[in-house]
């Protein structure tokens, strides 16, 4: 059977999320390295984005569609759970991290330390600034979520958890989000255990530079 291809830059948290879903259900897979509108990324996806996946004839992009692929192509534990109730969650707490959280915490924060577009790349102190107050709420409204269960959605590791994970990585390494999670006690703690998780240990990526 063709291996699946997971098509990326290893430190895209969306890249990640497609990664960890491919561990948790123990499907092999290679991860061809390449930029955002790199010829591969172009072959699958319109907009040139990552992550694609490519298996056999099958081509697919956005993480959302290949996770969903993976976790119906493959025997292993479900990504979502079967429940249509508990499996509505997971699509709900997926569709807040891609609408508000990634976009502020990953597009505005994130990128203004290590993606400013300023010429000597130094952070960009306006674009930065301006996340911090959005960006402490949804904090605080992760650490309400998985304070009773350790677990975005009832008590096991789904799609939800993976696709919060990756951020919540890269905001353990700036000062205003250090400070912000360290106020979130529970959030803290799901995050040092879900970090020792086989699945994220085996595709975390380098860590990213110190700004």
């Amino acid at each position: 059977m063709a291996e699946v291809e997971i098509i990326g830059a290893a430190l895209s948290n969306y890249v990640w999320v497609c990664r960890i879903a491919c561990e948790e259900k123990g499907v092999p897979y290679k991860l061809t390295s390449v930029m955002p509108h790199a010829p591969e990324a172009n072959a699958i996806h319109p907009l040139g984005k990552i992550p694609a996946m490519r298996h056999g004839e099958v081509t697919l992009c956005e993480s959302r569609a290949i996770c969903s692929y993976i976790d119906h192509s493959f025997d292993g534990p479900p990504l979502t759970p079967r429940d249509p109730v508990a499996a509505a969650k997971v699509e709900q707490w997926i569709s807040i991290v891609n609408t508000a959280f990634d976009p502020v915490a990953v597009r505005q924060y994130l990128g203004g330390y290590f993606f400013s577009g300023l010429p000597d790349g130094a952070p960009d102190r306006k674009r930065i600034e301006g996340a911090l107050e959005k960006m402490e709420t949804q904090i605080g409204v992760l650490d309400q979520a998985v304070a009773e269960t350790g677990h975005l959605v009832g008590k096991d590791f789904t799609l939800a958890d993976m696709n919060v994970i990756p951020i919540l990585y890269y905001l353990q390494e700036l000062p205003e989000s250090i400070r912000m999670l360290g106020k979130a006690k529970s959030l803290k703690a799901y995050i040092e255990r879900h970090m020792t998780r086989k699945s994220v240990i085996a595709t975390t990526p380098p860590p990213p530079p110190k700004k």
